[in-house]
């Protein structure tokens, strides 16, 4: 069953001069990983906010658990959880009253509102920091107690939207560890990302969008393999560059390429360890002694760059309205679990 559905999704923006989204269609399995990635403006928000009832398109059609977002919009809220770019919690309150806030605004009763918020707080490991402002907390503890806030009614589909933005390292590997956990429970996820080696980690399936289309759509293996397969990479000294060129260009059919600085020939190759075997022995032949060389798996880096010309990381100015602001409106805060 699928638990999400978009199709054709149109959204435009300056008065149909901008398409944010461009016919945009994909679906989630229920009780797997989608990410959504592509660089900031591709429209990975734009099609998160849709589907969590917060923009409209000007065309096509969704659901959300058999839903339609448009004409039953209330239902939708009822069944999922948003976790959005920037924390959307109160900085002034602790982190158990905004938990305790947050399951009054979706009518769960006080006292069971703050057995919830216990709950959550000592699943995210805040327990010791539940009495505390939000502002002293780090911003890997924001972004956990806002994850913690979209579960407070225990959704059936859950959107997080570049739920590692700004963390350092550690804080995203304690995320990753946390959304693999709730997936474990079930939980049916849409991820959205730019970090290639987020989509790699989490996600089943991987959906690659630019300019607001779906440009790829497959496992992170099956999308590594659309590039080509694997690449011969030789490294040598400055006088054997030319040499070691024609041998792996020879090897390969294909011409090789040339990192001057690193003294790095490199070429697409087809037979894998064939191919390093054959080159290996020409270059004995030749007398040539390489520095290093290997065999390289193409990684979602290069498939973003082989699909879309650009690198995903590229800064593109974001087009859905307030993004780049770094706050969230009334609706984005309320639409954090259910019944909003």
């Amino acid at each position: 069953m699928k638990a999400i559905i978009a199709d054709h999704l149109v959204k435009t923006y300056r008065h149909g001069e901008v398409r944010a989204l461009d016919n945009l269609s994909l679906d989630v399995a229920e009780g797997t990983v989608l990410s959504v990635l592509g660089p900031n403006g591709a429209g990975k928000t734009t099609v998160v906010r849709i589907l969590t009832t917060l923009l409209t398109p000007d065309s096509g059609s969704a659901s959300v658990g058999g839903i339609d977002v448009i004409k039953h919009p209330d239902k939708v809220r009822e069944i999922i959880g948003l976790s959005g770019q920037y924390a959307a919690v109160d900085e002034t309150l602790t982190g158990m009253d905004n938990l305790v806030m947050f399951g009054r605004l979706y009518h769960l009763g006080k006292k069971a509102a703050i057995l919830r918020a216990d709950e959550l707080l000592e699943r995210f490991s805040l327990t010791d920091s539940a009495r505390r402002p939000i502002k002293t907390y780090s911003g890997g503890m924001r972004r956990r107690l806002d994850l913690a806030a979209s579960l407070i009614v225990q959704p059936k589909v859950l959107f997080l939207d570049e739920p590692t933005t700004g963390l350092d390292p550690r804080g995203r590997q304690e995320m990753w560890g946390v959304i693999e956990e709730l997936v474990k429970g079930g939980v049916t996820l849409l991820l959205t990302t730019q970090y290639l080696d987020e989509a790699d980690q989490l996600a089943d399936d991987i959906a690659v969008i630019d300019h607001g289309k779906v440009i790829a759509r497959g496992t992170s293996d099956a999308l590594k393999t659309q590039v080509g397969g694997e690449r011969l990479e030789v490294v040598v000294d400055q006088q054997h560059v030319g040499a070691t060129m024609e041998i792996v260009s020879r090897v390969s059919g294909q011409k090789a390429s040339l990192d001057e600085g690193l003294r790095l020939i490199s070429a697409p190759v087809t037979t894998g360890a064939g191919a390093l075997i054959e080159v290996l022995r020409s270059l004995d032949t030749a007398g040539i002694h390489p520095l290093d060389v290997g065999l390289k798996r193409p990684s979602l880096d290069d498939v973003f760059m082989s699909l879309t010309g650009h690198a995903a990381e590229d800064e593109v100015k974001e087009l859905d309205t307030g993004k780049r602001s770094g706050r969230k409106s009334k609706k984005d805060k309320k639409v954090k679990g259910a019944k909003a």
